[in-house]
């Protein structure tokens, strides 16, 4: 399965578990996010919006987030409100600090719509190591089941795959106006800049501020581990990514 990625790094705290590594970050951010391309602004469900990793329900438990598809209304249809199925979501895990995964935990989806079935392999090595070339694992599903349904067990991987709403508060008119080269090709946001610099709210943000994101949905992947499933043998740092391939 020959892929093109799309990546995003975050620096992450989860405790004492995780720190997401941005080391390298560099050499392996070749791809996009945000709707940078032309691509994925007309391929919106290949656009991450963003990857956390947090203490999971328990101890010794770590919970991972993938979030894409911004501004999805609550709303819309339930072609819209699924995954893509010829697209790879990957966890990428570096447990030994050399900023190349060295487990990766693959999604993957088959159908289309509310009936859609969602897939998740791993913790595997992974098929092909780096952000390119990449391909589904040969191994048998961990949990699979439909979307928009809590899977799997409290004591081994959980998964839920779906709509849910955007954790983010942002003036995004604001954010144009201070970088007007990340606009979108068409809209509303496409238009010139309309604000001016407010001395109380430096570079145009307003007080109080809009939230361009209250009311949208992202299509949420959530899987809850053990740590010890993706750790190098005893808790430490680990570096966490997410890849969109297609």
């Amino acid at each position: 399965m020959s892929v093109r990625p799309h990546t995003r790094r975050r620096t992450l705290a989860a405790g004492l578990l995780v720190l997401a590594g941005a080391a390298g970050a560099a050499g392996l951010a070749i791809g996009s996010d945000h709707q940078d391309t032309a691509e994925v602004e007309m391929s919106p469900k290949l656009d991450m919006t963003d990857v956390y990793a947090f203490p999971g329900s328990a101890p010794g438990r770590i919970a991972l987030v993938m979030n894409s598809r911004a501004f999805l209304t609550p709303g819309a249809t339930a072609a819209d409100a699924s995954f893509d199925p010829d697209l790879l979501y990957q966890f990428k895990v570096d447990n030994d600090g050399d900023a190349q995964e060295d487990q990766v935990i693959q999604v993957t989806f088959t159908g289309t719509g509310a009936d859609q079935q969602v897939e998740v392999r791993g913790p595997v090595p992974p098929p092909v190591q780096g952000a390119s070339d990449n391909e589904v694992a040969d191994v048998s599903s961990a949990v699979s089941g439909p979307i928009n349904t809590s899977l799997g067990s409290s004591t081994d991987i959980q998964v839920f795959a779906g709509p849910r709403d955007d954790p983010f508060f942002l003036d995004l008119e604001a954010f144009f106006c201070i970088l007007p080269d990340r606009k979108p090709e068409g809209g509303e946001l496409s238009q010139p800049c309309a604000l001016t610099p407010n001395p109380s709210a430096p570079f145009f943000f307003r007080s109080p501020g809009v939230n361009y994101l209250a009311g949208f949905n992202v299509l949420s992947l959530v899987v809850e581990l053990p740590s010890s499933l993706i750790e190098n043998g005893a808790p430490g740092r680990l570096g966490i990514w997410g890849t969109i391939s297609r």
